[in-house]
C-alpha cells in the first residue's frame, strides 16, 4: 500500500507543478497581454484612442526617448513654452489622438485627460483632506506667520554681504526651515531627519519613475539597490514619526497642539468614529504635507523670482503695492499680505506658467463614470495640469508669455486654474503655500532690486516639480 500511495505521489507531483505553471502563465498573459488588448478596445469604442501598446513595456519606451530629447539643451531665455519640455508625450499625442488619449505605463492603462471640463469632475471632500483643512484656515494658520518670517529673517542674514545667490537653493533651505518648525512645531530638529529621509526617498522615485520591469511578477523576486534602500527609508521615516508622535503624547494634555502634527493627533484620539484617523493616516498625511509642501513652494517661489527679475516692471509695481500697503516697520502679517492684489496676480502667473504639481496621477478604484466615458478599475487618470495651462484656446494665443493682467479680474479663463490641484483634490495647505509665498516675495522686495546673473542658463526640468536644472542666479541690489 505504502508503495501505491508514493507511485501515485511520483506521478502527481509532476502534474501539480505543471498545473501551477500553466495558471502562473495564463494569468501573465491576462496581464501582459489579453487586458490590455480588452482595454484599448474598450476605450475606442468610447471614443478614446492613443499610441498602441508595446508588449510589457507599454509607451514608456517611446515617453523616455522624448523626455530625453525635449531636455537634451538649455531654452530660449525668455521662454516659458514648458510643455513640449517637460511632457513631449502629451504635447505630440494631443495633436493626434485629441484632448484625452490612452497611454500605457508598462501594462498599467493610463488615460491622460486635459479637456478642463473632465478634469473639474471630482470626488467629494474625503475625511482626511476636510481634517487636514483645519491646520491652514483662521488662527491655525496665522499662528504660523512668524515661524515663517522668522525663517525669512535668518535667510535674508545670510544674504546681507551676497552681491549674487543661487535663489533655488537658498528657497530650499527656507522651505524645509518653515516646513519643519510649523509642521513639528518644539520638534524641529526631529523634523529634519524626517524631512532629509524623504528627500533622499524622492530622488530614489524621481530616477526609477519611467522604468518598467521586463516581467512585472520579477519585481517581487529581483530587488534592485534602490528597491532596497527605499525600503529602508520608508521604515525609517516610519519610526521617526512614530517616535515624534510618542513625544507629543507624552505631553500632560489632552490637548496636543493646533500645527499640522497636533491637528493630526486630535482626530487619531477623537472619541467620535466619524472624525477618528488611524496612525497610518497621520504617517501619511505627515510624508505627504512634508513632501508637497516643500517641493511646490520651492518652485512657486523660484520662478516668481526668476520672472520678476526678467520682467522688472511688474517687480516695480509689486515692490510699491509692497511699500504702500505693509507695515515697513513691522514683520508682515496674513492680514496684510492677504490685501496685496498685484503680487497675487504676479504670483499666479508664475503658478499658471510653471505649476509646481504640473502632473496629477489618481488610480479609478472601480468601475468610473467620467464625463459620458466609463472607466475600468484600476484605470491610471493623468492630469497635464501644464497642458490646460498653456492650451492657447483657454489662456488665448499668447498663453506663453507672462502676462499677470490675466489675472486682474476672476473671468471665467480662472477655472482653468489649478496649481495645486482643482475643488476636492485642491491641496490642502495651498492657503499656507500662499501666505509662505507672499511673506517671502514682500519681506524681500523690501530690501532688494532683483535681475538675473548673466550665468544663469535656463534649463527647466522635472524633479519632483518643475526646477532649474543649474540653479537659479540672481545678483542682489539693496534698495
Amino acid at each position: 500500500m505504502g508503495a501505491l500511495m508514493t507511485l501515485i505521489m511520483f506521478f502527481c507531483l509532476p502534474c501539480s507543478i505543471l498545473l501551477l505553471l500553466v495558471l502562473n502563465l495564463l494569468s501573465f498573459l491576462n496581464q501582459v497581454w489579453l487586458r490590455p488588448i480588452m482595454i484599448q478596445s474598450s476605450m475606442a469604442s468610447q471614443g478614446i484612442k492613443g499610441p498602441p501598446y508595446k508588449f510589457l513595456h507599454g509607451n514608456t519606451r517611446a515617453i523616455n526617448h522624448m523626455r530625453s530629447e525635449a531636455v537634451g539643451t538649455p531654452m530660449e531665455l525668455l521662454s516659458h513654452d514648458m510643455l513640449p519640455r517637460l511632457m513631449p508625450h502629451v504635447y505630440s499625442w494631443t495633436k493626434i489622438y485629441g484632448m484625452n488619449f490612452l497611454n500605457w505605463y508598462g501594462t498599467k492603462p493610463q488615460l491622460v485627460v486635459t479637456d478642463p471640463e473632465l478634469v473639474k469632475e471630482g470626488e467629494k471632500w474625503v475625511k482626511m483632506r476636510k481634517l487636514a483643512n483645519q491646520a491652514f484656515h483662521g488662527d491655525s494658520l496665522k499662528a504660523m506667520i512668524p515661524a515663517m518670517v522668522a525663517s525669512v529673517e535668518a535667510m535674508l542674514h545670510r544674504w546681507r554681504d551676497a552681491k549674487e545667490i543661487d535663489a533655488y537653493r537658498e528657497f530650499k533651505v527656507l522651505t524645509s526651515e518653515v516646513i519643519s518648525r510649523t509642521a513639528f512645531g518644539s520638534s524641529y530638529v526631529e523634523g529634519k531627519n524626517v524631512f532629509d529621509m524623504l528627500m533622499k526617498l524622492g530622488l530614489i522615485v524621481n530616477r526609477n519613475n519611467f522604468k518598467v520591469s521586463s516581467i512585472p511578477w520579477l519585481k517581487k523576486l529581483w530587488r534592485t539597490s534602490d528597491d532596497i534602500e527605499s525600503d529602508k527609508l520608508q521604515q525609517a521615516i516610519r519610526e521617526a514619526i512614530i517616535n515624534l508622535i510618542r513625544k507629543r503624547e507624552g505631553r500632560d494634555s489632552d490637548y496636543y497642539g493646533s500645527d499640522f502634527l497636533g491637528s493630526l493627533l486630535n482626530a487619531f484620539h477623537d472619541s467620535d468614529l466619524s472624525r477618528k484617523v488611524t496612525i497610518d493616516d497621520v504617517i501619511d498625511e505627515c510624508k505627504s504635507f512634508y513632501v508637497g509642501g516643500h517641493e511646490t513652494i520651492t518652485s512657486s517661489l523660484t520662478w516668481t523670482v526668476f520672472l520678476l527679475a526678467i520682467h522688472t516692471d511688474w517687480q516695480d509695481k509689486a515692490r510699491k503695492e509692497v511699500i504702500e500697503l505693509l507695515d515697513q516697520q513691522n514683520p508682515p502679517t496674513l492680514d496684510g499680505v492677504s490685501r496685496l492684489k498685484i503680487m497675487t496676480m504676479v504670483v499666479n502667473e508664475s503658478l499658471r506658467l510653471y505649476p509646481p504639481a504640473f502632473n496629477l496621477t489618481r488610480e479609478v478604484e472601480r468601475e468610473t463614470k467620467l464625463g459620458n466615458y466609463i472607466l475600468p478599475a484600476k484605470l491610471a487618470l493623468s492630469l497635464p495640469v501644464i497642458a490646460i495651462h498653456h492650451n492657447p484656446l483657454l489662456w488665448g494665443e499668447d498663453c506663453h508669455l507672462f502676462k499677470p493682467e490675466r489675472f486682474a479680474v476672476a473671468d471665467g479663463v480662472a477655472k482653468a486654474f489649478l496649481p495645486f490641484g482643482f475643488g476636492p483634490r485642491t491641496c490642502v495647505g495651498s492657503s499656507f503655500a500662499a501666505a509662505e509665498i507672499k511673506i517671502a516675495l514682500s519681506m524681500i522686495l523690501q530690501r532688494y532690486k532683483l535681475s538675473l546673473s548673466p550665468s544663469y542658463v535656463h534649463a527647466p526640468f522635472h524633479m519632483l516639480t518643475i526646477c532649474p536644472k543649474h540653479g537659479l542666479q540672481i545678483l542682489l541690489h539693496p534698495l
